[in-house]
């Protein structure tokens, strides 16, 4: 319940200031070009998340192959969707927003609140494992159960 008494003003509020601030450009620059430049940023932010999403795949892979925790990339990842989803909705708001969680130099400052928001949680959660030290398992083969095959 507490998650929606926040996120109910937010619909509210939000589009209600994205509708103003489309009107006043659409007086000072035109309708069109109103329409126009929400156009060009919904596709030019559909590029930019191409771009950094791939980004950030890369070098999720290439940390889990060197036996990493991709932290850094799956908050990343986050963030990216989130500001694509972000630039696909009409306004100037969320475009802004949106556009500042795809650009690298400035993703690193949600990811940085993010963590410290969620850091409590995850040190309780850890506290009880090995703190993403992994130790090797021992098998060992007590009798191989497939059929021989002779020739």
């Amino acid at each position: 319940m507490r998650i929606i008494s926040k996120l109910i003003p937010l619909f509210i509020i939000v589009p209600l200031a994205e509708l103003a601030i489309l009107i006043q450009l659409g007086r000072w620059i035109g309708v069109w070009d109103t329409i126009w430049l929400c156009i060009i940023t919904a596709i030019a932010g559909g590029f930019l998340v191409q771009l950094e999403g791939l980004k950030v795949w890369l070098k999720l892979h290439v940390e889990l192959i060197q036996g990493k925790m991709p932290t850094d990339q799956l908050i990343d990842g986050v963030l990216i969707l989130t500001g694509g989803i972000m630039l696909l909705v009409p306004g100037i708001i969320t475009d802004l927003i949106g556009l500042t969680l795809l650009l690298p130099f400035t993703r690193f400052l949600y990811r940085g609140w993010l963590k410290k928001k969620y850091e409590k949680r995850v040190r309780f959660v850890g506290q009880s494992g090995y703190y993403g030290q992994r130790k090797k398992a021992e098998v060992k083969v007590i009798e191989d159960l497939r059929p021989k095959i002779e020739d």
